[in-house]
């Protein structure tokens, strides 16, 4: 009986990695074991980035809100504690749209979180 190969699976394996690995520059591109190495390395980058991007968000946002608050004469913590005394359930994300693109709302919430802590 002839001896059977694994070619087609394997061409197929080598061919999607290739694909993926399409753009990079010299070898990562264009040789198997390089593009492999190559992959790996961009698929853990990517993994860690997706992660990091959420931390780097939150961090903008806060200093966006930190900033729209401090010109209405309060400091963040202060106006996140008055916020939560207040009742108001807004996340980070919101409050800083809010600080940038409607001045005139977020005054609002930063006179309802200095209402609150004064009471």
């Amino acid at each position: 009986m002839p001896r059977s190969t694994n070619a087609p699976a394997s061409r197929r394996r080598k061919k999607r990695k290739l694909k993926l690995s399409k753009g990079n520059w010299g070898a990562r591109g264009n040789l198997y074991k390089a593009a492999s190495f190559n992959l790996l390395k961009a698929m853990r980058y990517s993994y860690r980035d997706r992660l990091a991007r959420k931390r780097d968000f939150r961090s903008l946002w806060i200093t966006r809100i930190g900033a729209a608050t401090r010109a209405g004469e309060l400091s963040y913590s202060r106006f996140m504690a008055g916020l939560k005394k207040a009742g108001i359930e807004l996340n980070r994300k919101i409050l800083a749209e809010l600080a940038v693109s409607d001045k005139e709302t977020f005054s609002n919430l930063v006179n309802a979180a200095k209402k609150a802590l004064s009471a």
